[in-house]
């Protein structure tokens, strides 16, 4: 199966055939994938080289005249490095543009913690008027980046290796629900799904599946707490309890617990592959379903 990050190149190729205010900025990485498109677009595909502030710098100039940039590069050099120019180059200026990272949190081990960024969407979050979708699926990562591509807002698109074995249908506003229970909710962040739904099989909870995540869908959750109680665990594939406060927000009229599950903070130096990466931070069906059942049982009334 092809990756997210295969559908990437292909589908803005061809808006920016499509659109004349579409364009790609790059910093080297990912320049390959546009090699065609900037024969056809010499002004509008620009590979700044090796300089990740310039990299944001840039497509905030670009906006400013008029021009919808797509920026592409690793996580750790699309959010952390140029962090300044996100803040003040695009936020402060109040122009869109639309960050769409690779490797996200550990998709490359092989390239060292330089190349990880599981803090990437918490950092964001420091900053006001940000869209962020995490697809779980190339299928979902198409059309989450039209969407983006299409609009004028500020937007980070998180492309992952991880993926589920299908993709779903989203819209880039709402949680799905996969599951009904009645014992608690469990929120799964893109690529995690599938672990989560193995996980929580035989557990009497409700599963919602999360590819945007901000704006975080309140409601929805609001409406499954509803029914099945406002014990919830978050599933995330980034850093562990990133949307904890938007939980907690959502269900502020009520009392509630939540679990923030994720990628941990203590940084492993043994870099091996990703799917030791994801046992390590217990988010394998096996650890997600010790640490679930054990929050949802602590939650169960006492009895006579």
């Amino acid at each position: 199966m092809d990756t997210m990050r295969d559908r990437f190149a292909p589908l803005v190729s061809r808006m920016l055939d499509e659109d004349d205010r579409v364009a790609v900025v790059l910093a080297e990485i990912g320049a390959d994938g546009f090699r065609e498109a900037g024969r056809r677009h010499p002004d509008r595909v620009i590979n700044v080289g090796i300089r990740e502030q310039l990299l944001v710098g840039a497509a905030a100039g670009l906006a400013l005249t008029g021009l919808r940039p797509v920026v592409h590069t690793f996580a750790s050099f699309l959010v952390e490095r140029p962090f300044e120019q996100v803040k003040l180059d695009l936020g402060h200026q109040d122009v869109g543009a639309v960050l769409v990272s690779a490797a996200a949190s550990f998709d490359w081990p092989s390239g060292g913690h330089t190349h990880m960024a599981p803090g990437d969407v918490a950092l964001l979050d420091t900053l006001d008027g940000w869209t962020v979708h995490v697809p779980g699926h190339p299928d979902e990562a198409e059309t989450l980046l039209h969407h983006a591509v299409t609009g004028d807002d500020k937007v980070y698109v998180r492309l992952s290796v991880q993926s589920n074995r299908r993709g779903r249908v989203v819209d880039g506003k709402r949680f799905l629900t996969v599951r009904e229970g009645r014992r608690g909710v469990v929120v799964a962040v893109g690529p995690v799904l599938d672990a989560v739904i193995a996980a929580t099989e035989g557990l009497d909870v409700t599963v919602l599946y999360a590819t945007t995540v901000r704006p975080f869908d309140a409601d929805g959750l609001r409406r499954a707490a509803r029914a099945a109680g406002t014990d919830v665990v978050l599933v995330e594939p980034y850093l562990a309890g990133t949307s904890a406060g938007e939980v907690s927000r959502a269900l502020s009229d009520v009392p509630h617990r939540v679990l923030g599950l994720g990628v941990g903070r203590r940084e492993l130096r043994r870099y091996g592959t990703v799917e030791e990466h994801v046992a390590a931070h217990g988010l394998d069906a096996h650890g997600l379903r010790e640490r679930i059942g054990r929050f949802v049982d602590a939650g169960r009334p006492v009895t006579a």
